[in-house]
């Protein structure tokens, strides 16, 4: 081993090896355990959060793997329809060219291309992280096999009755020209303005409340007055109650609306009156629902007012409306004006208040805090828009027909799989996060405006009549009637997220349940005849903020599809719940954030590349690489400043083991970790601290060959092993609980504690010593209890304890040595530690390993006392000192067993005791077993000149204590001082106190023996 651990020149290797010997691939045979990574998006780079989440997936998969288990960790990418689609069509406008220029057909083959040239970016970076995911069996959500499983659950669901097509309200982003999911929605808080305008009564000679001749109404998106269909007053409003069923004149269009009551509004805010727009808005759209209003859209999807042509094309587009219409007189029609039609949403804005201010309708303007809902992908502001779109019903408990709705076929068992326990969530209290979502569920809109993903399996005939089907030709068959003309697809293409929700059981091979299934290359990736056994997975680790997205859909997906025969029964092994739930356990690790607690963003600069933590990076790449993709100047310098203040040494490299222990030390229960640089540097010192100690051992065991259980000759062998039981008891049970935290801390305190620090210089004893047997057994065991520890360690530090393991096995005769293998010869066990067995407790010599423990731990207990005694007076740690005892121990017999090794381990020259009624000469004591133990001045230091010393030194700090009282007791100073000053005067105060309550102790210790 070479003299220091340089992780950069280890961890290659160490992954090469794992892949050659085919340790990944699902091996043991023990029972089944899957874990499925949340595939990341094909156009990602490894941020920290997926490093955390990782490290932590990786750690269970390699403790299972070791424990027996038949493991699969299973992998892939999504295939991320609107980041791909946007990143290719970035790369058209820069040559000048738009996706419409290249065409469906040939653009897809682009996004393809792209795919094959720079989306294995984040797989190779999940490989410097260690993740020891099965490579052969990777997936893509556009692969052949997964695609096969979209189309099959699409056509299932269509002929089920629980997806269907409608004009809905959807997040509608007008630069992309797609819906968007909540999840791709940023709601930004935003200095704005709201808008108070007077809705004329139509009746002249009624009046408001107040006398007016009309209601106000307050809006911040004036624009959207133009699609009013009505004012909301509260039900109990007394003010207007008498003007209910009445009607307005809509200002600028001239339409008559009328005067509505409903619950929803809240008469304490503004005027107790709310303009109702159902086409732009989600609570009017519920409100329109209600009262049956008419739903006016006035906006195009470019977010342009509406002329009498704007809606021609998008309504003639086969898969748009699924009719063909001609034109659309819709502006003229609802009587906006001619100056507004074409105008952009915000240019609409001025012109509106300006006319309504010219007409004295604008009643006033006063600035207002908005939260704006603002696209992920485009940064546009999302438009609600009233669309046709394809949903999955999920509200309805019976269809027209009789059969099960969405509700009760598809919500009910995703319920109950949480609250029957199939499926239990860590921390327990996210599934009330799970059930409340699912209780108030809407039907969920699965079509997006695109053409980088799965196209919907439905086609369109002359007369707009849809027809579903696997392919063209399935859809022809299955027709009530036959079409008429010739059929073209729908355009749009599914949410990405719907095929996600097939990942536990796509990925195994469903619907294929015949035969293996095979990538593009003819390699096998899935077979459901045998795969299926790792369904249900055996835990989901993912964050809380896609329980709606994904989680909860995947728990829909997977306990209706799976098992299911054609007549909707269930096969016998899924007919119960709880065998055709996707997982077992879900484990909501927290979001990682800056040390402060904020959360990362460029914009801050306080985003961390886990791969410069890895590697390092140097300041000035650093401060290129974090503002190389900000454009706004003043943010780019804020971002620079920040840097260079925080890391003005750049950020040293700390390999990826102290990363993966950090992320591991910091994985509590809450819902959000703070990550500190500081404390992956210390965790580096964990890395140096087990190499140090391996590079001893070794170096004590050279030539040494043995095999099996040591003998545990001596105290300090039996002490040592009962430390390592107990901590493999704490490490089982806090695996269970998912609290890698306090795993983390069971295998630190061990390692650095017990191990290094005290068995490593009690080994020294017997390595030095007379005694040949407990040599012998000394050093089989430095080398079995390390072996257990790399052993222990691995799933969460793999690779410093593959490297270190390496050359630990041959000495205990689990692998050939190095010599022997240059010979040819073959190893007589693992070749990798991971394929050795975990590290189990065991209960044997319990009685023995107790006993040591007593006197082991009594040994450590009265080092530290003398050692304590020995630093606080400056005596060198080389030079002999004599020690009295006083007084009668507890257990003298103890004593007399440990003080050997205590006058070794303490540079004891002889241990007196004193006779009764002796007084002990001046010294500094310290009690221990009920006696008291003395170090004797005489010698050691000069006493006179000590005592001067001290005498100064408190007289020194006694005129500081009085300038700090004369200031605190000073009325003026504490009233003007700013408040940072008369903190820091008061914590120097204490400071100068404590100081003097030492030394005052020092002082008569030398004048007498004083207790420590």
């Amino acid at each position: 081993m070479s003299a220091s651990f340089e992780p950069g020149s280890i961890e290659s290797q160490c992954y090469a090896r794992w892949q050659r010997l085919g340790c990944f691939k699902p091996s043991g045979t023990g029972a089944p355990y899957c874990i499925l990574l949340p595939p990341p998006n094909v156009t990602g780079t490894l941020h920290m959060g997926h490093a955390f989440q990782q490290a932590i997936m990786d750690a269970l998969i390699r403790h299972a793997r070791m424990s027996g288990r038949r493991t699969l960790w299973q992998g892939g990418t999504d295939h991320a329809g609107i980041a791909t689609q946007k990143i290719v069509e970035n790369q058209l406008a820069a040559e000048g060219r738009t996706r419409h220029d290249l065409g469906r057909e040939a653009f897809v083959e682009r996004v393809w291309q792209w795919k094959e040239e720079s989306g294995s970016t984040i797989g190779k970076q999940m490989q410097r992280l260690g993740a020891s995911i099965d490579g052969s069996r990777e997936r893509f959500t556009m692969d052949a096999g997964l695609s096969a499983a979209v189309r099959k659950v699409f056509v299932q669901w269509y002929r089920d009755g629980l997806i269907y097509r409608g004009k809905r309200l959807v997040h509608w982003d007008p630069v992309l020209q797609t819906a968007v999911s909540d999840l791709e929605v940023n709601n930004e808080e935003r200095d704005g303005f709201l808008w108070s305008i007077l809705y004329p009564f139509s009746d002249e000679t009624l009046r408001g409340p107040n006398g007016e001749r009309g209601l106000i109404v307050a809006t911040t998106r004036p624009e959207t007055m133009l699609g009013d269909v009505a004012v909301a007053v509260h039900p109990e409003d007394q003010r207007y109650a008498h003007l209910v069923g009445k009607t307005l004149t809509l200002p600028l269009t001239g339409r008559q609306i009328p005067i509505i009551a409903d619950a929803y509004v809240d008469r304490e805010f503004g005027t107790g009156c709310v303009k109702i727009t159902p086409a732009h808005d989600f609570n009017d759209y519920a409100i329109g629902q209600r009262h049956k209003l008419p739903m006016l859209n006035v906006l195009t999807l470019d977010a342009k007012i509406i002329d009498n042509r704007s809606w021609s094309r998008a309504a003639a587009r086969p898969g748009a409306t699924g009719k063909v219409r001609d034109v659309v007189d819709v502006a003229q029609d609802i009587g906006i004006p001619e100056p507004y039609w074409g105008l952009d949403r915000y240019e609409a804005r001025k012109q509106i208040l300006a006319d309504l201010e010219t007409q004295g309708l604008l009643v006033e303007t006063r600035p207002h805090k908005l939260q704006v809902p603002v696209s992920q992908r485009s940064d546009a502001v999302i438009e609600p828009m009233l669309t046709d779109q394809w949903f999955v019903d999920l509200t309805r408990e019976t269809q027209p027909d009789g059969r099960p709705g969405g509700r009760a076929a598809i919500i009910r068992p995703a319920l109950e799989a949480v609250t029957s326990g199939a499926i239990r969530f860590v921390p327990e209290n996210w599934s009330s996060t799970y059930t409340q979502w699912l209780e108030n569920i809407q039907d969920w809109c699965i079509s997006r405006q695109l053409w980088w993903g799965h196209r919907i399996p439905a086609w369109y005939d002359a007369n707009g009549d849809i027809f579903v089907g696997e392919d063209e030709a399935d859809a022809h068959a299955h027709a009530a009637t036959p079409p008429v003309g010739a059929m073209r697809q729908d355009e749009d293409v599914l949410d990405t997220w719907f095929s996600s929700a097939l990942w536990p059981f796509s990925t195994l091979g469903w619907p294929n349940l015949d035969g293996p299934v095979s990538n593009e290359h003819g390699e096998i990736v899935a077979d459901w005849r045998s795969d299926q056994a790792f369904l249900p997975s055996a835990v989901l680790v993912t964050g809380f903020d896609i329980i709606f997205f994904w989680v909860a859909r995947m728990v829909m997906a997977t306990t209706y599809f799976v098992g299911r025969n054609p007549d909707g029964s269930y096969a016998p092994e899924r007919q119960a719940l709880k065998d055709r739930v996707p997982f077992r356990e879900v484990y909501i690790n927290a979001i990682v954030r800056d040390a402060e607690g904020q959360k990362m963003s460029k914009s801050k600069g306080n985003t961390i590349d886990p791969l410069d933590l890895i590697d390092g990076i140097g300041l000035e790449e650093l401060v290129a690489k974090s503002t190389a993709s900000l454009l706004i100047p003043q943010v780019r310098a804020r971002v620079e400043k920040r840097i260079r203040k925080d890391y003005p040494e750049g950020i040293q490299a700390v390999g990826t083991d102290a990363l993966r222990f950090t992320f591991a030390a910091l994985a509590t229960h809450g819902r959000t970790i703070n990550f500190d640089l500081k404390r992956a540097e210390g965790y580096k010192n964990f890395c140096n601290k087990l190499w140090n100690a391996a590079r001893f051992v070794l170096m004590h065991t050279e030539g040494c060959g043995v095999s099996g259980t040591p003998a545990l000759h001596t105290a300090a062998e039996q002490w040592i092993e009962a430390c390592l039981q107990h901590t493999l008891r704490a490490v089982a049970d806090n695996i269970a609980a998912y609290r890698f935290d306090l795993v983390a801390q069971d295998l630190y305190q061990f390692v650095w504690n017990d191990y290094c620090d005290w068995f490593l210089e009690l080994a020294k004893l017997a390595l030095n010593g007379d005694d040949t047997a407990a040599a012998t057994s000394t050093r089989h065991t430095l080398l079995y209890i390390l072996e257990s520890i790399l052993r222990a360690l691995h799933p969460i530090t793999p690779f410093i304890t593959e490297e270190i393991w390496q050359e630990v096995a041959p000495r205990l005769g689990l692998i050939a040595d190095h010599a022997d293998r240059a010979r040819g010869v073959q190893a007589c066990g693992a070749a990798s530690i991971l394929l050795r067995p975990y590290p189990q407790p065991q209960l044997q010599h319990g009685q023995t390993l107790a006993h040591a423990s007593v006197h082991v731990t009594s040994l450590i207990e009265a080092v530290e006392r003398v050692r304590s005694l020995r630093s606080q007076l400056g005596v060198s740690p080389a030079r002999a000192v004599p020690l009295l005892v006083e007084g009668t121990m507890d257990d003298s017999g103890l004593f007399q067993d440990i003080a050997p090794m205590l006058r070794a381990l303490c540079r004891i020259e002889r241990i007196d005791t004193l006779p009764f009624g002796a007084v002990p000469p001046p010294s500094a004591a310290s009690p221990l077993f009920g006696a008291v133990v003395h170090l004797p001045l005489a010698g050691l230091i000069d006493l006179d000149a000590e005592r001067a010393r001290l005498a100064r030194e408190l007289k020194r700090i006694e005129s500081e204590i009085a300038k700090c009282e004369a200031k605190l007791g000073s009325a003026t100073f504490v009233a003007n001082a700013p408040a940072a000053v008369v903190e820091q005067e008061r914590q120097r105060l204490d400071k100068w106190r404590d100081d003097h309550a030492k030394l005052g102790t020092q002082a008569l210790r030398l004048a007498e023996s004083v207790m420590l």
